[in-house]
């Protein structure tokens, strides 16, 4: 017999409405996620349903205190070199395919237990893509079961993965105790375990083979020319001709001719029935020597310092970098950025899902997962990749490593760990001592100790929690716990416990890890809590489901990041991705309730 339904209090319907579109938003994709967060919170205070004096208290709640120092630390133990000198021992292009996606998913996975996930696939792609250039096989092969393993790495440990952090701290204020550091390592070992075999031994001959047969790396590197200009003089000769007359000169020096900008604006088209004048600059397309040999035949010369960048010198420098998910130059062009104006770089080429755009580059949108080919003075890549917020994939010398100090920042980060686990120190605490000595020692850079913060996701983590904490207050989770309650009643509380992780691990595919564990938290609880049975069987549901996004590539960073490099299509993820997520389902229930019994 169906129960009375009980109506929604204003609040409750204005919250559900919010969270609806709040998902939305996020699902446009439109918008980058922090901002809607934010705004979402800010609707919240305005319309009454988030209280103004808690309005703000998830930027100090200890989940978003935790996720911000263990990106610090993160950045320390990549800047030690440590974990890229023995990534590097253990790579071969001789050996097997299956053999060498095991070593490295093995040691992704291991560094995704200590450090920021992101951060450890950052430091092993050079390697593998090295290993794949060795073995004259293509990265695709490798690179999506690399990403998968450093996704289930992270659930091993607390600071592993952000939804570990959310899920620990909201157990400690929902129920007085939080989940210790290596509470999630029992379940997140053997789902880490099994995955690893699974990719390393299966998963891989998923990938489709037309992704097999292509190398975008290479086809990078295989990028010989790039776009630039120069200046017509009152003295150059082609002054008051056509421009279509230095078609035959061009051909000869194999070069393209892109068009001509004349104060200050790009002419229409390629501008070939153009008349030259004196203090146009001509845009075009070639080799560093093509284009040097192409400006002396034509008497042009190269403009001022500020407006173009010096060729062939010594300092040049050739990085490929990945456009990860956030960054702020999406949807926005080089010629926006002003790029060679403003950093004094050129973007020589782009590759978006495995396919090379070389003709007007500049004018192509960024979009998530392309991989940028730029040239530009080597002392200032790093500024500039910075400024940019990508990823650098190409070798990593944009930093000095520092690997007279790896064993200090490996014996640091032990030691804080150690007191925190001992419950001698506070965890956000001793983490943030460790990162203190990080700063102290050389190991992270003042200037690194706020560049290394996620802050998007600190934003959004921020602002969710007090929306979280108001659903919570108002009744709205426990009215979302009673429906899927009498949606599932007369299953068993495994079952429900299923369905729970299903459709956390489904939210998780398309929305942010952080969100779907904010939002699913209290949900778990409050269906325990009807059900009569233990919430740590469902809270850990909700991290394990919440951790595992390996449909799409943009449910989690790591997916995005390898989309570029390894020339994958959207529709390529579920391939690989959707049998590991039901061999997750099916070998997390059994060791969660072994180990979190229902009536524990």
């Amino acid at each position: 017999m169906m129960e009375d339904i009980v109506p929604l209090t204003l609040d409750q319907t204005l919250l559900f409405l919010l969270i609806i579109l709040l998902f939305a938003l996020l699902l446009w994709g439109r918008i980058r996620y922090d901002l809607i967060a934010f705004a979402t919170l800010v609707t919240g205070v305005i319309i009454g349903v988030v209280p103004t004096e808690s309005a703000f208290s998830g930027f100090g709640h200890s989940a978003t205190v935790i996720i911000a120092l263990v990106l610090v630390v993160s950045r320390g133990l990549s800047n030690s070199g440590a974990i890229e000198l023995i990534a590097r021992l253990v790579t071969s292009g001789s050996r097997s395919i299956s053999l060498h996606i095991g070593l490295m998913s093995g040691i992704g996975a291991a560094l995704s237990a200590v450090m920021n996930n992101v951060a450890a696939l950052a430091l092993l792609i050079p390697v593998d893509t090295e290993a794949a250039d060795k073995a004259g096989r293509s990265p695709a092969l490798t690179l999506m079961p690399l990403s998968f393993a450093t996704i289930l790495g992270g659930m091993v440990t607390l600071i592993g993965t952000p939804p570990n952090i959310v899920i620990a701290t909201f157990r400690g204020d929902a129920l007085g105790e939080p989940y210790g550091m290596f509470d999630f390592a029992a379940v997140g070992s053997v789902v880490a375990l099994v995955g690893v075999l699974f990719v390393a031994l299966f998963g891989w001959r998923l990938i489709p083979v037309e992704r097999r047969k292509h190398n975008t790396q290479q086809e990078l590197q295989d990028l010989k020319g790039y776009i630039s200009e120069a200046r017509f003089t009152a003295e150059s000769s082609a002054v008051g001709e056509p421009l279509r007359a230095l078609m035959p000169l061009a051909e000869e020096h194999d070069i393209a001719l892109l068009g001509l900008v004349r104060n200050g604006r790009r002419l229409p088209g390629s501008a070939r029935l153009q008349t030259i004048n004196a203090g146009d600059l001509l845009v075009m397309e070639g080799a560093a020597s093509s284009v040097e040999g192409f400006v002396g035949a034509a008497g042009l010369e190269f403009s001022g310092s500020q407006e173009t960048i010096e060729l062939l010198g010594e300092s040049q420098t050739l990085i490929e970098v990945v456009v990860p998910a956030g960054a702020k130059i999406i949807g926005r062009t080089a010629m926006e950025l002003r790029l060679a104006y403003r950093q004094g770089v050129t973007l020589l080429g782009i590759s978006r899902q495995g396919r090379p755009f070389r003709d007007r580059v500049r004018r192509l949108a960024f979009q998530p997962g392309d991989i940028l080919l730029l040239s530009g003075p080597e002392e200032r890549m790093a500024d500039v990749v910075a400024w940019l917020e990508c990823l650098p994939l190409a070798e990593r010398g944009l930093r000095l490593l520092q690997r007279k100090k790896a064993w200090l920042a490996i014996g640091l980060f032990a030691a804080a760990i150690t007191l925190a686990t001992t419950g001698v120190v506070y965890l956000p605490i001793a983490i943030g001592i460790a990162a203190i000595f990080y700063v102290l020692f050389g190991i992270v850079t003042p200037s690194e100790l706020y560049q290394s913060v996620e802050w998007p996701v600190i934003v959004l983590l921020g602002s969710l929690i007090p929306i979280g904490a108001a659903l919570e207050s108002t009744g709205g989770t426990a009215l979302i716990a009673e429906a899927i309650v009498n949606t599932t009643q007369g299953l068993p509380a495994i079952t429900v416990l299923i369905i729970l992780m299903v459709i956390t691990m489904t939210l998780s595919d398309v929305l942010n890890n952080v969100a779907t564990a904010v939002m699913a938290a209290p949900i778990a609880v409050n269906i325990a809590f009807t059900l009569g049975v233990s919430p740590d069987p469902f809270l850990m549901a909700v991290a394990v489901a919440a951790s595992c996004a390996f449909l799409t590539p943009i449910g989690h960073k790591n997916n995005t990041i390898i989309m570029g490099p390894g020339g994958y299509h959207f529709s390529d993820y579920w391939r690989m991705g959707l049998p590991l997520e039901i061999l997750v389902v099916t070998v997390s229930t059994p060791m969660i309730l072994l180990v979190w019994p229902l009536q524990g």
